[in-house]
């Protein structure tokens, strides 16, 4: 069982074009035209065309492209600021918000060209972010999953609350957890691919494969190819084996 996941993508649409072309290549040599492709979450933020990242994805989505786009806690952010302005993501710190320059929601507003957010009123801001973001944008974050259940391997953005059923997992741990995932080294059953952390290059750590390779701070964009519970990072010269630490 064939699955493609690509990393935190974070506003970076030529890295985004660059690892669907990694894909592609890899899917010609395995005549496979039909495996999905799972975006990992974080789509937007701090990247320059968080806007360009949305509509690619949403079109390839509408185009009937076998691409499953999950949600990272920067999406619910985005999200939540269209739905109402005084939102405040309860994974977020009290004294941060979304458009804090930490957070990058003023680059993802720039790149619809609601320009200056960090500094205008924030019902104006609000207003024309509501005009200028696409429905069909709206729409792709609104109906994002939280996780991807494929064969061995489980797909989520932050990771899981370690011992806890994946019926019962919650939202803001799928979204935003740490430490008690990432210091957990017992099996979780599945082989768990995630995000959320950012590394200099994906890592392989045994129960679970960090894929987030720090795009929104100037790092690549990690794709890979999972076959069973075996994991190859796709470079520009084919597959490169990711073992376990």
């Amino acid at each position: 069982m064939r699955s493609y996941a690509i990393g935190d993508i974070h506003g970076q649409l030529d890295l985004l074009r660059a690892a669907h072309a990694r894909i592609a290549a890899d899917r010609a040599v395995c005549a496979d035209h039909a495996a999905p492709v799972i975006h990992i979450g974080d789509l937007v933020d701090r990247g320059p065309d968080s806007a360009g990242v949305l509509e690619f994805l949403a079109s390839g989505v509408a185009a009937g492209d076998p691409w499953i786009v999950l949600r990272g806690n920067h999406d619910r952010m985005l999200s939540g600021f269209l739905d109402n302005p005084a939102y405040h993501d309860p994974g977020l710190r009290s004294e941060l918000s979304w458009l804090n320059p930490r957070l990058g929601g003023a680059a993802t507003l720039a790149s619809y060209g609601v320009d200056h957010a960090e500094t205008r009123p924030l019902p104006e801001v609000h207003a024309e972010a509501r005009q200028k973001v696409p429905a069909a944008h709206r729409r792709l974050l609104a109906k994002a999953p939280l996780w991807h259940l494929r064969g061995e391997v489980l797909f989520v953005h932050a990771g899981i609350r370690p011992g806890v059923d994946l019926r019962d997992q919650v939202e803001d741990d799928l979204l935003w957890i740490r430490a008690p995932f990432l210091e957990d080294s017992r099996d979780h059953g599945a082989l768990v691919i995630h995000g959320h952390t950012a590394l200099d290059q994906a890592t392989h750590f045994g129960n679970r494969v960090d894929i987030d390779s720090g795009a929104a701070f100037g790092g690549p964009l990690t794709a890979v190819v999972v076959e069973g519970r075996a994991v190859w990072e796709l470079t520009d010269a084919g597959r490169r084996p990711l073992l376990s630490r």
